[in-house]
């Protein structure tokens, strides 16, 4: 067990592990986990999760500008 410990002890990952905690967060959120899901997985709040990730959530603004679109096409479709 020493030995393996040894080896990761000189990964550039080992000497800031936040880092990698960091990275597994923003990409939860860009692959569209729900951030209470997300939240609840880094052991924080959805409050937490947002103020230190929104800024870090890329390329989404197509896919919910389709979403909200889609919604209010149902949406008039049941008006109809």
């Amino acid at each position: 067990m020493r030995r393996v410990l040894k080896r990761y002890k000189t990964s550039p990952l080992a000497a800031r592990p936040y880092d990698l905690r960091h990275g597994g967060v923003t990409l939860a959120l860009n692959a569209g986990v729900p951030a209470p899901e997300v939240a609840s997985r880094a052991g924080h709040s959805v409050e937490v999760l947002w103020r230190v990730y929104a800024g870090c959530i890329d390329g989404h603004e197509q896919l919910w500008n389709h979403r909200i679109e889609q919604a209010l096409n149902q949406h008039g479709e049941r008006d109809e």
